[in-house]
């Protein structure tokens, strides 16, 4: 069974979230932020990052969400979130899915590394307004990349979809202004598939439970 760690409110909702629009038995093993377990030894040999997700899937361990939705999605989906090897829509899905990574998420990244992710004596305040410029303007590239349509590739929602809706949300979380009416519409549509609500309370279900335990 596929083995996934995460914590609410991360990358790791990008992972559940395509096991659960995938219909995918998945075991769920929280990492514990606010303990600092992503720096444990045990973690470490699992994401020498100290970050999460990771997975691990019969003899593959992997990190990095992007690469792990879509080995998932290849081997798993049947073409369902993810176009085939070749195609016209292929190129358009691996053009979104590091837009994603690299210019959407990119500045909110900073953002938080500058407020709280780094170790105070590396956090660079100064790099904020630069951070949120970045953001508005990967934004603009989004809506008119998005246009009309209801999906980022084709007429269909793919793992592409996934990364950019849950990239947006974190924007919101970060206070970030999303103007454009259709990333607006886009965003609240994603997120109100049903697989979202499932994932998001599989990961707060996990770290409830762990409290509990622990009281």
């Amino acid at each position: 069974m596929i083995k996934v760690f995460g914590y609410p409110n991360t990358r790791s909702l990008r992972i559940t979230w395509l096991l659960e629009e995938l219909g995918l038995d998945y075991d769920y093993q929280l990492v514990d932020l606010a303990k600092a377990e992503h720096h444990s030894d045990w973690y470490r040999a699992i994401n020498p990052n100290g970050k999460v997700p990771a997975i691990n899937d019969g003899d593959l361990v992997m990190f990095e969400s992007a690469a792990i939705a879509s080995y998932l999605a290849d081997k798993y989906g049947d073409n369902r979130m993810i176009p085939e090897v070749g195609t016209l829509e292929r190129g358009l899905y691996e053009q979104w899915n590091r837009y994603a990574v690299c210019e959407l998420e990119q500045p909110l990244w900073t953002i938080a590394k500058s407020k709280f992710a780094l170790p105070k004596e590396h956090r660079v305040a100064q790099i904020q307004p630069t951070s949120v410029w970045e953001f508005q303007q990967a934004l603009k590239v989004l809506s008119q990349g998005l246009g009309d349509n209801d999906y980022l590739v084709g007429n269909r929602f793919t793992v592409a979809d996934i990364l950019v809706a849950q990239t947006l949300q974190w924007g919101v979380v970060f206070k970030q202004t999303i103007e454009q009416p259709n990333l607006q519409a886009y965003r609240e549509r994603m997120l109100a598939r049903p697989a979202v609500a499932r994932a998001m309370q599989r990961e707060a279900d996990a770290l409830a439970n762990q409290q509990q335990t622990e009281s």
